[in-house]
């Protein structure tokens, strides 16, 4: 008998999984991403680690879910035991992302808000530091709460776990019925207007035109598969808990094809508009493209609201829009990643729904606290780096080798999602997380080790953004070390009879 929650359509977990997906590294990340490695050739790489990685760990992690019918820590305990731990080392890691996610879509809220009189006027980097966050002077300071950013981020963690109460069918699917649909008409308003800006055409001449030489740099291959892995969901237990609620026949590699196809598309989209309006504040200010070009918190928050200050027309309504959209997708993509310790507090110690949406998100509202002080972007920006290397781009390490090289598990999954399937996994799969992903994981895991490691004794490099030792070490090295101790820990203990694992 199916006693788990199951998503009323297809195209229901389809909009979720999309939903997932798209988030802000989309829109802010993806565009710089591609322009500083080879603009137009950058694209060769990154469907090749599309093709290579992306969907077939996706697909690895759909067959997971549907196969076991757990949560992602329940998933693992039924592949082995002994690899419990890992599935709640994702579930820490997204547990601890979702802390100072809620806090970056706060921020939206705000901005959002100030969108409509332009209130951050023509300093736009002194008003985000100065007057919004109040940012503290030195890292690791608290300096007390910033009411400007504990409101926003209050309603917002309300509206997410109210969303999450109502369950998968009546909140996640019915939410990301409305948001995503709403996030691409959105959207396509913005590109539409940006590619008629003065200017725009540069933009995207500059994004597009092709760099071959940088094809033979491995520092752009590590880049492209960088990108696709961590704004697609996987190595971090969304997929496995997500899949987990499609009913027996689902089409599973049918799913990720077009999970990870609309999910580039949006990136190739928000390229297109990002780097129109560029080359339109490029024109403005009379200086090269190269020059305005930035990625994560400064180009949303800083030199975004500078360029709509320069629009010719209509400034508050493009404002608003641009951070509803930050809005819409960072929502879809918090909601997945609190769904993941939800479900696996749910399955471990057998308690209901409504009582593990309180225990856990109340928990990660309460510690989101921490980035809504006056020092809490020295915290967030330090977490946020180290979390995703140490912690995401680690796991999808150490899940592909346990499923391929340790389990041997690949040919079992391919015949379960084959027999259910319309795309028949070949040699293509089996290679493709046997051989090459676990490679190109391995060989960007080295070199970051290596970078950061060697940070510590290099007097002229210093840290990561040269932060002090300590700040690095508790702050940045603490979280992710953190985050495998708890998921450890956490495989210890012995499930709750009424969901005990056979």
């Amino acid at each position: 008998m199916e006693d788990r929650a199951q998503w009323g359509t297809r195209a229901g977990f389809i909009l979720a999984a999309i939903g997932s997906a798209v988030g802000l590294g989309n829109i802010w990340r993806f565009p710089a991403v591609a322009y500083e490695n080879g603009g137009g050739a950058f694209f060769i790489p990154y469907l090749f680690a599309l093709l290579t990685a992306g969907i077939p760990i996706l697909i690895m992690e759909f067959t997971m879910g549907h196969k076991y019918r757990g949560s992602a820590p329940m998933t693992l305990n039924k592949v082995s035991r002994k690899s419990e731990f890992i599935g709640w080392w994702a579930v820490v890691v997204a547990f601890i992302i979702s802390t100072y996610y809620s806090v970056i879509v706060a921020w939206a809220v705000s901005y959002s808000v100030f969108s409509l009189n332009l209130s951050w006027g023509s300093d736009t980097e002194g008003f985000l530091f100065g007057e919004y966050l109040q940012l503290a002077d030195t890292p690791g300071t608290f300096g007390g709460l910033v009411p400007g950013v504990v409101i926003p981020l209050a309603l917002i963690w309300l509206l997410v776990l109210g969303i999450l109460f109502k369950g998968v069918k009546k909140g996640i699917e019915i939410a990301n019925r409305i948001m995503i649909p709403l996030l691409l008409i959105i959207f396509l308003i913005i590109v539409i207007r940006a590619v008629t800006l003065p200017g725009a055409m540069a933009g995207l001449d500059e994004f597009f035109k092709p760099d071959f030489t940088q094809i033979l740099s491995p520092k752009v291959w590590v880049a492209a598969y960088g990108q696709i892995f961590f704004s697609m969901s996987i190595a971090f237990a969304i997929m496995i808990t997500y899949a987990s609620y499609l009913p027996k026949k689902s089409d599973i590699t049918n799913n990720a094809f077009i999970t990870g196809f609309s999910n580039s598309s949006f990136e190739l989209l928000a390229g297109i508009g990002v780097f129109s309006i560029l080359g339109f504040m490029a024109q403005q200010q009379g200086v090269p493209i190269s020059e305005v070009v930035s990625g994560g918190v400064g180009l949303a928050f800083v030199v975004f609201p500078a360029i709509i200050n320069e629009f010719p027309a209509f400034k508050e309504l493009f404002g608003f829009l641009f951070f509803a959209s930050l809005i819409l997708a960072g929502l879809s993509s918090l909601m997945s990643i609190i769904e993941t310790y939800i479900s696996g507090i749910s399955d471990k110690f057998g308690i209901s729904r409504s009582k593990s949406v309180i225990f856990g998100g109340g928990l990660a509202a309460l510690v989101s606290l921490l980035y809504a002080t006056r020092g809490g972007l020295y915290f967030l920006d330090t977490v946020d780096y180290f979390i995703n290397n140490f912690g995401v781009a680690a796991l999808g390490l150490v899940e592909v080798i346990l499923i391929a090289w340790v389990l041997r598990k690949l040919k079992e999954f391919k015949d379960h999602a084959n027999a259910i399937s319309d795309i028949q996994l070949g040699a293509w799969w089996t290679i493709s997380l046997g051989v090459i992903t676990p490679l190109v994981l391995g060989f960007m895991m080295f070199g970051l080790l290596k970078d950061n490691i060697l940070r510590e004794f290099d007097t002229e490099t210093g840290n990561y953004e040269g932060y002090s030792d300590m700040f690095v070490l508790y702050v940045g090295w603490g979280a992710a070390i953190a985050a495998l101790a708890i998921g450890i820990i956490f495989g210890l203990i012995k499930w709750k009879k009424s969901k005990e694992v056979e």
